[in-house]
């Protein structure tokens, strides 16, 4: 296969991984997330740093029953991607960062549906020829910048 091409299919693969976890944890399929990140991976968000696959489905798991406060099971926010860049840095390897978009759906005193706005940085690697998240880190740009 042309190198152009499959470095195209890479990243779109790559891409798809982010959009799939916003619909796993905005859906509540959180037992999905494997479909995303490795069995190793780290992921570091505003609930805290969470390592392991059965470590990052509990804790958002838990994240997702804190913001579904009309326990309706689905949806108490939305993850909006943008901006995705991503670069090959080996056959098997990536980084990427992209922009977050976060509403809050469920109902709060604050009828201002933006809950956070943030970017993710990712690392990736091909695990049995599939591409996965094995670190990620979100950092909260509004309403507070993290250091």
């Amino acid at each position: 296969m042309d190198t152009k091409l499959k470095a195209l299919l890479d990243r779109e693969e790559i891409r798809n991984l982010r959009t799939l976890y916003a619909h796993h944890l905005d859906s509540n399929t959180i037992d999905a997330l494997d479909e995303v990140f490795s069995a190793d991976a780290v992921v570091e968000v505003t609930v805290g740093k969470m390592t392991g696959i059965d470590a990052i489905r509990s804790g958002l798991n838990d994240a997702f029953k804190l913001f579904d406060r009309d326990h309706q099971g689905s949806y108490p926010f939305l993850h909006a991607i943008a901006n995705h860049w991503i670069k090959l840095t080996g056959p098997d390897t990536a980084q990427g960062r992209c922009y977050l978009i976060d509403f809050e759906t469920a109902s709060k005193p604050d009828p201002n549906p933006l809950l956070l706005l943030g970017l993710y940085a990712d690392t990736y690697r091909r695990i049995d020829g599939e591409w996965r998240i094995t670190h990620t880190r979100l950092e909260v740009v509004w309403p507070e910048r993290a250091a």
